[in-house]
């Protein structure tokens, strides 16, 4: 009867063998990853020493791979090849691997990057993590997606078998409160626009445009990200349509090497829409098509050399109007908060939602709506709480009580 083979990941009996003075060699047959039984030997200066070599290398052992990524390879080299993977692949936007080089060059590997892929433990990732999460609990959820992708490449090329980022405790972010405008601060904030854009004498820079008051109220009429209004071409309004509409179908990013640029999809596929313009946006668009000059790229709202406006120096001059208002803490996102808050109050989240180009209404009321708690209706069921006493009405109906 043929001997049953070894389990995958352990070995048999361990041999030693005296090679000379101070020099002795264990070996012992171990059964890889890929299911195929291997010699694995070790070296000591001793027998119990080369034992114990073996020992540990059998625990480290992982399947032999052709591949540049072994269990040695530092963590900075992992995070290296990685980026390089993505980056030939395709499947991930320029953008959002320029963020996550970023991550991985100020977080990942300052803290991580002179160890070597087998000793990346669950506690030491753990660790950096939480460290991380202290002042920055948003950067440090990205380093986590990042550093879980970067360990899912290592298992994928055979250098570690499970992926220890899995294992790390889960990274709680703060509590914000949704804060949208109310008509007062709206006005404030309009206000605030009108007196930004009139020239002042001696003042240093390039003149203001109207720009600022246009796109401000286009996001209003819209609830768009910044970066999908800026983005807007003449090409993508309808405005000679019974219900006047624009389709929002791009979005401005920036890619290092390569700057500012529209990219001719949404952040998501939700994203991709067709809305109902109001009134007040309507006439702003009418009104800056008749004064529009021609640009090559059709855009709503080019700079003034003719290429795309960049979100940057948008919320750079947004700043500046807003600075002698009190409203420091309202920033082109609040006025998407704004339009989801009215919506959902007006008619339903669901509404708010599609206005938004939210997939589902959970990430419109967690993040958009402006809505405090509210406990179901069991005032009637309360009532019974109150006993015997009599309402003010009920009291008046006997009478005023007598004098004693």
């Amino acid at each position: 009867m043929a001997r049953p083979p070894l389990p995958v990941g352990t070995w048999g009996n361990i041999r030693t063998e005296t090679l000379g003075p101070n020099r002795h060699c264990a070996r012992a047959r171990f059964r890889d990853y890929d299911g195929t039984t291997r010699d694995v030997e070790a070296t000591g200066t001793t027998g119990p020493a080369a034992i114990r070599a073996l020992k540990e290398k059998l625990r480290d052992r992982t399947a032999p791979n052709d591949d540049e990524i072994t269990r040695e390879t530092h963590v900075s080299a992992l995070a290296e090849l990685w980026i390089e993977e993505i980056t030939a692949e395709e499947a991930v936007t320029p953008q959002t691997i320029d963020k996550y080089a970023s991550v991985v060059r100020t977080a990942v590997v300052p803290a991580l990057g002179n160890l070597r892929i087998r000793e990346a433990s669950v506690g030491r990732l753990d660790k950096v993590l939480r460290g991380i999460a202290k002042d920055h609990p948003v950067a440090a959820k990205l380093a986590k997606v990042v550093l879980g992708q970067m360990f899912a490449f290592a298992v994928r090329r055979g250098a570690l078998t499970t992926n220890p980022v899995r294992d790390t405790g889960r990274l709680r972010a703060p509590q914000r409160k949704v804060v949208a405008l109310d008509t007062e601060q709206l006005d404030a904030v309009r206000s605030a626009i009108r007196t930004w854009q009139q020239p002042t004498p001696g003042k240093s820079g390039p003149r203001p445009t109207g720009d600022l008051a246009d796109i401000v109220d286009l996001m209003l009429a819209t609830g768009v990200r910044i970066g999908e209004v800026l983005a807007l071409r003449w090409a993508d309004v309808d405005l000679a349509a019974d219900h006047p509409t624009v389709t929002i179908c791009g979005t401005i990013v920036y890619v290092k090497g390569k700057g500012f640029f529209r990219q001719d999809w949404t952040k998501s596929n939700a994203g991709y829409r067709t809305v109902i313009l109001p009134g007040f946006a309507v006439g702003m668009l009418l009104a800056r098509k008749l004064t529009a000059a021609d640009n090559p790229i059709d855009a709503i709202f080019p700079s003034r050399r003719g290429t795309w406006l960049s979100p940057h120096n948008v919320r750079r001059q947004w700043r500046q109007a807003r600075a002698d208002t009190g409203l420091e803490w309202v920033t082109p996102h609040t006025f998407r908060k704004t339009v989801a808050t009215l919506i959902d109050k007006e008619a339903n989240t669901k509404n708010a939602a599609g206005q938004l180009g939210h997939a589902t209404e959970h990430v419109t009321k967690k993040h958009y709506v402006e809505k405090p708690a509210l406990a179901p209706d069991n005032s009637a069921i309360l009532e019974q709480l109150g006993g015997s006493r009599t309402t003010p009405d009920q009291r008046g109906a006997r009478g005023p009580r007598r004098a004693a």
